[in-house]
């Protein structure tokens, strides 16, 4: 393979976003990541990247490369390290892509007994709640909301994650407790609308089964993430919809009152862990993967459901 010093580099770049990035990863300089690449794009007679004083991109020529690169280079990665299946050791890096609440809430606390455990391994987690490519990042685990339709990954069921609609006892002590759906628009609603995105709906069970229904979302306060709506629940600014596992820790305290439980429909969303799909999978992902399912799989707020609450979580 002609190069490869070069396009090792270049994909680190592509991936980082920056030379100073991929030089950490390859525990090289950035003036040393540089010339790799300038080598790289001397012999095949294309620019790969246009640079500025603050940032990197690929050009046209660069992104086709890519797509190329990352999964010849992954390929190359898994070969050493099925290398090593004899011995069945967790060897080398494995790279992790979860969004950012739930990996900082419920993964990296995991960490730190994984990697004591296999000596040898290395954990590199990216939180981040963009979408991503998997294999031509390469990522080796990627942890998101929802079931990827992709034949050429594995997707593993961490848990359900049920919604639920949470408001302070002091908001409710002043305002009431809703009995209905239809008392809503009497009250201060908390609303979630993604960046670039629609708004997040309210959904409801008709009585006896008849059906769901969702009401229309007449909220002051918007936000983008549905984690950080419970800073202004606390602070008595509302109700609003959030999930059962990020709201768990504020109703055993009684910081928060459940309304609405048996009428708001908790929704089917789920949180699933994808791997790629080989028939020798590295030791090294084998273990990582085996561990973050043992140790999520013992989290009691993770698997909560709204109709096994205590009575006193409701208002």
């Amino acid at each position: 393979m002609r190069n490869l010093h070069g396009l090792v580099s270049f994909t680190e770049v592509a991936a980082a976003g920056s030379f100073t990035g991929a030089a950490a990863k390859l525990n090289l300089t950035p003036a040393a990541v540089s010339k790799n690449v300038a080598r790289l794009e001397a012999q095949l007679g294309v620019r790969l990247f246009n640079r500025s004083t603050r940032q990197v991109r690929l050009t046209e020529e660069g992104e086709r490369l890519r797509e190329r690169t990352a999964t010849a280079l992954r390929a190359l990665d898994e070969a050493v390290s099925e290398a090593s299946q004899a011995r069945g050791d967790a060897v080398g890096r494995v790279r992790i892509s979860v969004g950012v609440s739930f990996g900082r809430q419920y993964m990296v606390p995991l960490l730190p007994a994984i990697t004591a455990a296999n000596r040898e391994l290395q954990i590199e987690m990216s939180l981040d709640n963009r979408p991503v490519d998997m294999l031509a990042e390469g990522f080796d685990i990627v942890i998101r909301g929802g079931v990827i339709e992709e034949s050429s990954l594995v997707a593993r069921r961490i848990a359900r994650l049920p919604l639920v609609l949470v408001a302070s006892p002091g908001y409710l002590h002043a305002r009431g407790v809703p009995a209905a759906p239809s008392d809503l628009a009497g009250h201060e609603l908390l609303g979630v609308r993604p960046s670039g995105g629609s708004e997040i709906p309210w959904r409801f069970r008709r009585p006896g089964g008849g059906g769901g229904f969702q009401i229309p979302l007449k909220a002051r306060l918007w936000l983008s993430d549905p984690e950080a709506l419970l800073g202004p629940a606390l602070e008595d600014a509302g109700i609003a919809q959030v999930g059962l596992h990020h709201a768990m820790p504020h109703l055993r305290a009684g910081r928060l009152k459940v309304v609405l439980n048996g009428q708001h429909d908790a929704s089917d969303r789920e949180i699933v862990l994808h791997y790629p799909h080989r028939l020798y999978l590295a030791p090294r992902v084998r273990v990582t993967v085996d561990a973050l399912l043992a140790g999520l799989a013992g989290n009691r707020d993770l698997h909560a459901r709204p109709d096994a609450l205590p009575p006193s979580f409701s208002a």
